[in-house]
């Protein structure tokens, strides 16, 4: 009777972690059904974050009244397990919150970030993880700081307004009033990119564009995060620039490092570790994982990439379902790959008909297993 680790990812625009995992469960049951199976939504620190951690930790969800990127009130969900509170940025600060036609990365603000962290402290949790993936906002997490009561000042020693190209104005830093909870929390950084806070690979002119920035904005915005490192580090002594993951969600990555002491870790092993994923690689035969798009990029700490490495160094068969494959490279680290649409062509009716494709890719998977 083989035992079954189903552990995908969101597939991005249809299904969330757990849809995913019961729909590959499904088609296992087709193929195997004598099969053991255990089904674990993961994440990277991006959107399912928290949905994943709770599950994984059988956790609690819970609301706080936040504001959303351009400072309208959203009642936003977040998670704890024990002493561990679950935050993620994309439920107050996300991308996914705003219609197209309203990304602006340069008035977007954290600060619906930091009424969640607030909301953590005062429930009484004192050791935080925050997923930043998905961000709509560029502001160095400036907007989180100043909801923490930090105070953001222009020269003329008035509050900065929300939004990142503001941090153009920053004159000085005063965390007199910051809450003195932050530095009694150990607070936890989970990111699936290395990105520093400016320059070329940073988080404006990488990312900006995907947030509604158009060249000559994420220039601008560049400059403006260039400039909030300086007084950053004049007035908290805090090298924001030198630190690699620091431009993770906008620069808020590194504004969690300066007003909040944070640590960045990689976001699949934070989720690895609190679902005790070791320990279930142990009991399992066969780890099924998966995503909506599997390339050369989901090397760099996706799920999928993390999952395959773990699941090898347990000695263990990993096999990758992925909406769509693209490149030989992204198939290299699996013992084999399945595709819901080989042809590129097909995707949309592939995410239209996702958890009927993938519980079919999963049976599949199910008949490779056993006569392999």
């Amino acid at each position: 009777m083989p035992s079954i680790l189903v552990a995908p990812q969101e597939f991005k625009g249809s299904l969330t972690a757990r849809e995913a995992a019961e729909a590959i469960a499904r088609g296992i049951q087709r193929a195997l059904p004598d099969a053991e199976i255990e089904l674990l939504p993961m994440a990277d620190g991006g959107p399912g974050t928290v949905e994943a951690l709770v599950e994984a930790t059988d956790g609690t969800y819970l609301h706080a009244d936040t504001h959303d990127p351009l400072g309208r009130p959203l009642s936003a969900r977040w998670g704890a397990s024990g002493d561990t509170a679950f935050i993620e940025i994309s439920a107050a600060s996300g991308l996914t919150l705003l219609a197209p036609d309203e990304r602006d990365p340069r008035r977007a603000t954290t600060a619906g970030t930091g009424e969640l962290l607030r909301a953590a402290l005062d429930a009484g949790y004192r050791r935080l993880l925050v997923g930043v993936g998905g961000s709509a906002t560029n502001d160095g997490g400036a907007g989180m700081a100043q909801a923490l009561g930090a105070r953001l000042l222009d020269a003329a020693g008035d509050e900065l307004p929300p939004g990142g190209a503001a941090l153009a104005e920053l004159a000085s830093i005063d965390i007199a009033s910051l809450d003195p909870r932050v530095r009694e929390a150990e607070v936890i950084v989970a990111a699936d990119v290395t990105n520093p806070l400016c320059g070329p690979q940073g988080a404006s002119l990488v990312y900006g564009p995907q947030k509604g920035a158009s060249a000559a904005v994420a220039a601008e915005l560049d400059v403006a995060l260039a400039h909030y490192a300086d007084v950053v580090q004049r007035d908290l002594g805090i090298d924001l620039a030198g630190i690699p993951g620091a431009g993770a969600a906008g620069g808020l990555a590194g504004g969690l490092i300066a007003f909040c002491g944070a640590k960045i870790r990689p976001g699949f092993e934070v989720v690895a570790d609190a679902a005790g994923l070791a320990e279930r690689l142990q009991r399992a035969d066969l780890v099924i994982t998966g995503e909506g798009r599997l390339d050369s990029q989901s090397a760099y700490g996706k799920v999928t990439a993390g999952m395959a490495r773990v699941a090898r160094t347990a000695g263990k068969c990993v096999v990758a379902i992925a909406g769509s494959v693209s490149g030989d490279e992204a198939a290299r680290p699996f013992d084999h790959v399945f595709a819901l649409a080989p042809d590129p062509a097909q995707a949309d009716e592939a995410m239209a008909r996702a958890a009927e494709l993938l519980a079919d890719a999963a049976e599949a998977a199910g008949e490779w297993w056993r006569t392999r």
